[in-house]
């Protein structure tokens, strides 16, 4: 016994030296996959941070469009054109800032500019009721076609829109004040 002591093995013990890896393949796959696996665990938590902006569930506050509508003006300033005290406005210029936007096209049956065969009737009534139409409005259209104007600018508008069509009105003229008939008259 002293002689299998000697050689540091027991003769009772069998050693088991059997594991996963038996051939060299194996022994070559598993350190390939040693390596490839934590790089792929990697690559997967990188795409799962991405680095982006992920906002909060249900969240849009971040959002682009959100964002723009934050960044909004609160009101716009809008600059008019300085006229001196008791200047009209020519019957173009009024069409254009206000009647132009229906006439033009045609909407809600109004009659297009320079129309003869939608207009002939209206200039048929004449030009008094034609003004008075559109002080007061009439069909869809507002009094005044939903503009601050005066009866005179209303006045040269209803007559450039008529003449276009194929009137023939005077343009309304611009009673004389009051103080320079008075001092006229002295």
């Amino acid at each position: 016994m002293s002689d299998a002591h000697d050689q540091g093995q027991d003769p009772a013990y069998e050693p088991n030296h059997e594991g996963p890896i038996k051939t060299p393949k194996q022994l070559i796959l598993a350190v390939l996959a040693s390596f490839l696996v934590p790089i792929f665990g990697i690559y997967l938590l990188v795409n799962y941070v991405d680095f982006g902006g992920k906002p909060g569930a249900g969240s849009e506050s971040l959002g682009e469009e959100a964002i723009a509508r934050r960044l909004q003006p609160i009101g716009n300033v809008t600059l008019r054109e300085a006229r001196a005290p008791g200047a009209l406005r020519s019957g173009q210029e009024v069409y254009a800032a206000a009647c132009g936007a229906c006439h033009g096209a045609g909407v809600g049956g109004a009659p297009k500019l320079g129309d003869s065969a939608a207009w002939a009737p209206r200039i048929k009534t004449g030009y008094e009721v034609l003004l008075t139409s559109a002080l007061k409005g009439k069909g869809a259209m507002a009094a005044q076609g939903g503009g601050q104007f005066t009866d005179i600018e209303i006045g040269g508008a209803v007559v450039h829109m008529a003449n276009q069509g194929g009137a023939k009105f005077d343009v309304p003229k611009a009673p004389a004040a009051a103080g320079s008939a008075a001092s006229a008259a002295q």
